[in-house]
């Protein structure tokens, strides 16, 4: 089998106005490549200006085409040029770690992350559905290998039309981050943070559910116990009567840098996510290796993230989330239970080296 010695790998999500978890995948994936295989990576991103947010920096070097992003989409995917290669350079294998399909002037390798836009349109601006649609399409005809990061997406694929036998399950790994007390009374005073509190963290969209936990936690028995919203606004989600009905006892904090999101995890009771579909789920997998208790949804992704280690719920039952929230809140023993063996799984089961090893398995395999 030849092996892959370099890789290209998409990162313009990074400069994405809601980056969101597929570009937090991407840079977790990049960093893990660096620390564990002897690849040389190059990131590859249409043209800027500057560097993303400081959150958002690749830890390689991106080289970057000519074209804006928009024309470099448009191009991609209805010429199918310009190639990769312009501005990298001799490559091995391409990664598209986004929807976006460069044209295939070596072997690719494409991340499906997941095919929430086919199970509810609604949820999406036409031109977004008609992009993620030309994206899939290339990715069946052009891709080498398809990569998926839960059995939930491998399973939407092939009930797609995708060819089984080129998935792979590559799940993303996570690192506990070091947390003291400093840090989180420094958090709790930056946020006016007070007393006891149950986090959601993500991109505010439909899919995540927002509106079956308000409406849960709205009517839980502790009313000193807050609500902290983290992350940013993305679209297509009205929240604002809900949120004036429960006033102070709902804060929103809006996007975190890790470090700060890590004292928030930390610090939480639980960590509530009833997300309706998720490719794979990163912040419930950050939450456990916080060692925090989390509430998740059945039948997702983030079911097979949290394994036994976690309380699952239908995502469309408000009194079961409510009921299973007043629960772990009253119960330290099971809510310390809940955070030491979700801990326990997220660091033995979703190691970042081990994603490394299986991303360079994939390319390899591209190759052959």
């Amino acid at each position: 089998m030849e092996r892959c010695r370099r890789v290209a790998i998409t990162l313009e999500q990074c400069w994405h106005a809601v980056p969101g978890g597929t570009a937090r995948a991407a840079l977790g994936s990049v960093s893990a490549l660096q620390r564990f295989t002897e690849l040389d990576l190059v990131g590859v991103s249409a043209r800027h200006r500057g560097q993303p947010e400081a959150a958002w920096v690749p830890t390689i070097p991106v080289a970057q085409l000519r074209l804006p992003r928009l024309a470099l989409y448009e191009s991609w995917h209805r010429l199918r040029r310009p190639s990769v290669e312009r501005a990298t350079g001799p490559v091995d294998v391409i990664h598209a770690t986004g929807m976006a399909m460069p044209p295939p002037s070596v072997p690719i390798v494409a991340t499906v992350h997941d095919l929430a836009f086919l199970r509810d349109p609604s949820q999406f601006t036409r031109r977004g559905v008609s992009f993620f649609h030309r994206s899939i399409d290339l990715a069946q005809r052009d891709a080498r290998l398809i990569i998926c990061p839960s059995q939930a997406t491998i399973d939407e694929c092939v009930a797609h039309g995708f060819d089984h036998s080129r998935l792979r399950l590559v799940p993303w790994g996570v690192d506990s981050v070091s947390v003291d007390q400093s840090m989180i009374d420094g958090m709790r005073a930056r946020f006016g943070l007070h007393g006891r509190y149950v986090l959601w963290a993500g991109t505010i969209e439909p899919r995540k559910n927002l509106p079956v936990l308000l409406d849960a936690f709205e009517g839980i028995k502790d009313r000193s116990v807050t609500l902290v919203l983290a992350g940013p606004k993305g679209w297509n989600e009205q929240l604002d009567q809900r949120l004036v009905r429960l006033g102070s006892r709902v804060q929103q904090v809006g996007f975190v840098e890790p470090e700060t999101l890590a004292a928030l995890q930390t610090d939480a009771d639980i960590f509530c996510f009833p997300s309706r579909q998720e490719g794979f789920g990163l912040p419930v997998l950050e939450a456990m290796a916080q060692g925090t208790a989390v509430i998740t949804s059945s039948g997702t992704s983030t079911e097979e993230v949290v394994g036994d280690c976690g309380v699952v719920i239908d995502p469309s039952d408000v009194e079961m989330l409510r009921s299973e929230i007043d629960r772990i809140l009253a119960d330290d023993a099971e809510r310390a239970r809940l955070g030491r063996a979700g801990f326990d799984r997220a660091l033995s089961a979703f190691a970042w080296e081990a994603t490394a090893r299986k991303l360079e398995q994939v390319y390899n395999e591209a190759l052959s």
